[in-house]
């Protein structure tokens, strides 16, 4: 049976994170596992994405009920496994990392991506564990106190670790003469919330005065249970400053003080949104940056141009307050989509994307930004689609259509925005027939699934046809190929 998270155990996970949980495997299976993972590494290389295909065992902790309960409870029902997954080595002598974000971050509050750390072995201090820092996830820049906060991930075997995507982590040295093995897999939010996914009996949850950024989690707890945060929100929000004031914070260069004024905002409502949309416009200046391609690699994603630019940087705390004001925001934000300036209307897509189901209304604009002139705003647009048009086939040709865009990450975006948007997408099946031969790995994945998933005749005929033709056996290796 599914063993959900409880409302303390959802709530930790919003301030801090993470959250540590054990599959109900014997200490053979790990051990099993470990020697593997060992063989792998010593007789072939890193199987990366083939991880599970080569070491099928590594699958089976995905499958437990404790595993799939906290999955389930943080980013709701039919969640997504993505196709990434990575073993992660950290030998005797290793010096370890610097704190990090993952290249994949979006910059997003809300949460739709996880990573999960599974250890075949225990891990103690001196074998090198992962160490992240606990509230970190936020932040868009490093704290300034977040080696202070750090905390090592000293685990039994067999122990699984989820957090949010975007938390600061690293793998530390490993000064022991024991091998540290690491399986990441990474998995998404597929459904908007619609209600709380986890064992929930609360409703309100005011977090503590002396807590550093309350409004984030009370609108973050609100999201989660399906709720419009400044609809709900009964408490205690410090709302004695003015519009402007709390405008001034947002763009600010303390990240508190902008979360917090950006969430009262939130919880204010339509008041705040004209003077959000003026500081989004006109109030942040230009960004120096191609309209189109190519962009560095760096700059790949909005998430990577929020964190490259100090513009964009503020440019998102606006779009964090935005967000959480909803569906009152949406109007403006329509009008924003259309504005002379590139930069402007990929915040204001990717507002409307985070907002999710919220922000239905402007899907005819979102479909009309994936023909856009500039890479990033089709990009956004594409990824905006999945959460905002989930209701119905609307999106549905505009983005089969996108399947075959010249930039990879409009493709991967667009076959994503097409597993969220679920049945709704069987006019679809023919162009995802055409990418499962596609030169991103990423976007044949997730044909795979979206196939999967729509599970109508012509989709489960193309898909079988696919996997057999696409097969890949683990027992074949370099010492026993036959």
């Amino acid at each position: 049976m599914t063993t959900l998270l409880t409302d303390q155990q959802m709530q930790q996970f919003i301030m801090d994170g993470y959250v540590v949980t054990k599959p109900d495997l014997p200490a053979d299976f790990h051990r099993h596992v470990y020697e593997q993972t060992d063989y792998v590494w010593e007789n072939e290389f890193n199987p990366g994405n083939n991880l599970p295909a080569r070491i099928p065992d590594t699958f089976k902790p995905w499958y437990d009920p404790a595993v799939v309960g906290a999955l389930t409870s943080i980013v709701g029902p039919n969640y997504y496994m993505h196709p990434h997954r990575h073993c992660h080595y950290n030998p005797p002598g290793s010096p370890g990392q610097n704190l990090h974000k993952d290249g994949f971050s979006r910059r997003g509050h809300r949460t739709r991506w996880l990573l999960a750390f599974y250890y075949p072995q225990e891990t103690t201090l001196e074998m090198g564990p992962t160490v992240v820092v606990p509230g970190s996830q936020y932040y868009n820049t490093l704290p300034s106190d977040g080696t202070e906060r750090e905390l090592a991930l000293t685990v039994e075997a067999g122990t699984v670790v989820i957090t949010n995507y975007d938390i600061w982590h690293r793998g530390s040295a490993n000064t022991s003469e024991s091998k540290r093995y690491m399986n990441k897999f990474l998995f998404a939010r597929i459904e908007e919330p619609t209600a709380p996914s986890w064992d929930s009996a609360q409703t309100e949850w005011e977090p503590g005065a002396d807590t550093a950024t309350p409004a984030l989690w009370r609108h973050l707890w609100n999201w989660h249970r399906g709720q419009e945060n400044g609809a709900t929100h009964n408490g205690s929000a410090d709302r004695t400053a003015s519009v402007e004031e709390l405008v001034a914070a947002v763009v600010g260069d303390s990240e508190v003080e902008s979360f917090n004024a950006a969430y009262t905002l939130g919880e204010i409502g339509e008041s705040g949104v004209p003077a959000l949309i003026e500081a989004l416009e006109d109030g942040l200046g230009e960004v120096s940056l191609p309209a189109d391609g190519p962009l560095p690699a760096r700059l790949s994603s909005y998430g990577r141009l929020a964190s490259d630019s100090e513009t964009e940087a503020k440019r998102r705390n606006v779009t964090y307050a935005l967000s959480a004001v909803g569906a009152p925001a949406v109007p403006e934000l329509i009008e924003a989509v259309s504005h002379a300036d590139w930069w402007v209307r990929a915040a204001a897509v990717n507002t409307l994307g985070e907002m999710g189901l919220a922000a239905s209304d402007a899907v005819p604009s979102l479909i009309a930004a994936l023909r856009h002139d500039s890479l990033i705003v089709q990009q956004q647009a594409a990824q905006a689609l999945g959460t905002a048009s989930q209701t119905g086939p609307a999106a549905v040709p505009a983005l089969s259509e996108a399947l075959q865009h010249d930039d990879a990450e409009v493709r991967r975006n667009a076959t994503l925005a097409l597993l969220r948007i679920g049945k709704h997408a069987d006019e679809a099946v023919p162009a995802l027939q055409r990418v499962l031969d596609d030169e991103d790995r990423y976007v044949r994945g997730k044909a795979v699934e979206v196939l999967y998933r729509l599970d109508t005749p012509a989709a489960r005929s193309i898909l079988v046809d696919y996997l057999m033709s696409t097969r890949w056996c683990p027992l074949t290796t370099k010492q026993s190929r036959y």
